[in-house]
């Protein structure tokens, strides 16, 4: 994920959902979900690596 961010210059803020339990929290908050990566653009969240899903949202 890092390296298909970096590639199209997005910049993005990571959390450490195993060792940040209140990130966690969030992010089963915001996508009922366990599973990393989770991706939030704009209104739109992205479960797991769905690079087509995520150039599609990032253009």
């Amino acid at each position: 994920m890092k390296e298909f961010l970096s590639e199209r210059n997005v910049d993005y803020k990571e959390y450490n959902v195993e060792d940040d339990q209140e990130a966690r929290r969030r992010m089963v908050e915001i996508s009922r979900h366990t599973t990393v990566p989770t991706v939030v653009v704009g209104d739109e969240v992205v479960v797991g690596f769905d690079p087509q899903k995520l150039d599609k949202l990032l253009s």
